[in-house]
């Protein structure tokens, strides 16, 4: 075949159309809806089901737009979530780190719209793929997240908003990244039928009814079977035997970071608690517990060097007659270094200091201060944060009655910090706790993640805060026992020991390297589209 030129003077013919995105305020409009419905599928609002339609809006709203244009609304998405679910961290910090905090958080969500953008000529052309790569997309993007920087922050996972959820309960088989997975491929299967009922043309009908084709039955199916299937999922059962806990939620005298200047009335609200528990035990108004939890800082004078402190603990100790695992800080040599601590006290023979937890992940800028000078000159608190320390070994904590795997306050939302407790030969989980310098969302988006972990390793597990929300959590995710909050109150439960250890244990990190290795492929996969797109669009037609 001879090209011939073109004539001068005669109309070029156009390529074929590139795919059009939406118009740009209708994808500006679904971003803040899809940042929205995120927020609100989060505690302390629970809406649960929202969380599919945010990641299913957000991902409409980046499909066909340029990388720029996917990036901007995964973004926008991003400050719509975070600027409000991260509020609480105004409390302590003020509102330029918060600020902070939320930007950074939400360029997490901007390289998500952006990686949605880049995949939309492969789930144009094979359009079940959207909520396979849309659950994929989502594990890298928490999976990045939760490890940087500086060891990551792991807030409002897609996994923590599902804690009343039928898809909680495939945390028995792969922990927090499957459940994320499960959201999100339930969000790419909302997209795909958000963008066909977009699609304008012709529709089939009989007797003037629309008939749903496979374009719409298939994402239809696809959702139904991941929003309801996991309730077919059996979660771990404990058959063994129990033990009683009770869990003392002393309160501070005023919230706010001043809590620290009350340390004295906070251990005598802890103390004065145990003491109350002890004197009903002896009228036999309550049963007799076999274990005592306090909080995270219920102890924030170190007993081991002060013998006021250690005086008040061990009154509290003898009264009660069983082990108490304090929340403590532990001074050190060094002015200003200080550890995170819990450290079980026992009746008569006082400290055990075999069993005792420091806590491995302090919070960068709240527990610790990286680029300390730099930090100075964001916030003029810099300078009340101490250079907390890292404990080395995991919270394993072997008491007469029961093995405990134990995790200071933030730390719940570290997976690998959790699961080296279980692995490690504990029975029960803790989370000890102290939301003085928060507020009750805070505290909720935390017990959420206390239930998903209950379910994860097939352990009971339990949350005891300074100030509440204080809470028992069993392993089919039920709460029990909550208290409320800025209040004082001690519960006592039952919780079983020991169980199987449940696929989402043994497998550990696996699935959630997995999932992250196949959204990189799906990313690469579409790399020769995209080439041949631009190519077909850009290249003149010939004879």
């Amino acid at each position: 075949m001879t090209l011939q030129p073109t004539p001068a003077g005669t109309p070029r013919p156009a390529g074929p159309a590139a795919p059009r995105p939406l118009p740009l305020w209708a994808s500006v409009l679904l971003a803040v809806a899809a940042g929205a419905g995120l927020l609100l599928a989060l505690p302390p609002y629970g809406l649960w089901w929202l969380a599919p339609l945010g990641v299913g809006l957000l991902a409409v709203a980046a499909h066909r737009r340029r990388l720029r244009g996917g990036l901007g609304t995964g973004f926008l998405a991003g400050l719509v979530l975070f600027v409000p679910l991260l509020d609480w961290t105004r409390i302590a910090a003020g509102w330029l780190p918060w600020l902070l905090l939320s930007v950074a958080q939400a360029g997490y969500l901007g390289l998500l719209g952006l990686a949605c953008a880049w995949l939309s000529p492969l789930t144009d052309r094979v359009r079940w793929l959207w909520p396979l790569s849309s659950g994929l997309l989502w594990v890298l993007q928490e999976s990045l997240r939760d490890r940087a920087p500086f060891g990551g922050f792991p807030w409002g996972r897609l996994a923590f908003s599902q804690g009343e959820a039928p898809a909680l309960r495939l945390a028995v088989w792969g922990g927090a990244p499957l459940v994320t997975f499960a959201v999100g491929a339930a969000g790419g299967a909302v997209a795909a039928l958000l963008w066909r009922s977009w699609r304008r043309g012709p529709r089939r009908t009989v007797l003037g009814l629309p008939v749903l084709g496979l374009p719409v039955l298939g994402p239809a199916v696809v959702l139904a079977v991941l929003v309801a299937g996991p309730l077919l999922v059996p979660t771990a059962t404990t058959s063994g035997p129990s033990t009683r806990v009770a869990i003392v939620q002393g309160n501070v005298p005023r919230l706010g970071l001043d809590f620290n200047a009350q340390r004295a009335a906070v251990l005598d609200n802890h103390v004065r608690a145990t003491e109350d528990l002890a004197r009903k035990v002896a009228a036999g108004s309550l049963p007799r517990p076999d274990l005592v939890i306090w909080p995270e800082n219920s102890s924030d004078i170190d007993p081991l060097r002060n013998p006021d402190a250690a005086q008040a603990i061990a009154g509290a100790a003898d009264a009660v007659g069983v082990p108490i695992l304090v929340g403590t800080v532990l001074r050190t040599d060094v002015p200003g270094e200080i550890y995170n601590a819990a450290l079980l006290w026992r009746p008569v023979t006082g400290p055990d200091l075999e069993q005792t937890y420091t806590k491995r992940h302090p919070v960068p800028f709240a527990e610790y201060m990286p680029l300390r000078s730099i930090a100075r000159k964001v916030t003029d608190k810099a300078d009340l944060v101490q250079n907390m320390l890292s404990g080395k070994r995991p919270g394993v904590i072997r008491t007469p009655v029961a093995t405990i795997g134990d995790v200071i306050c933030f730390e719940v939302a570290y997976d690998g910090i959790v699961r080296d407790t279980v692995t490690g030969g504990a029975q029960i989980l803790t989370v000890q706790t102290n939301n003085a310098t928060f507020n009750e969302a805070e505290a909720r988006q935390q017990l959420a993640m206390v239930q998903l972990r209950a379910v994860e390793h097939g352990r009971d597990a339990l949350m005891v805060s300074t100030v509440g929300v204080s809470a028992f959590a069993r392993t089919d995710g039920r709460v029990e026992g909550a208290t409320g909050f800025d209040v004082d109150a001690v519960v006592l439960r039952d919780m079983h020991l020991d169980g199987p250890r449940t696929l989402a244990t043994r497998l550990g990190l696996r699935p959630e390297m997995i999932m992250a290795g196949l959204a990189v492929l799906v990313l690469l996969a579409a790399l020769p589209l995209r080439r041949r797109t631009r190519r077909d669009v850009t290249a003149p037609e010939t004879d």
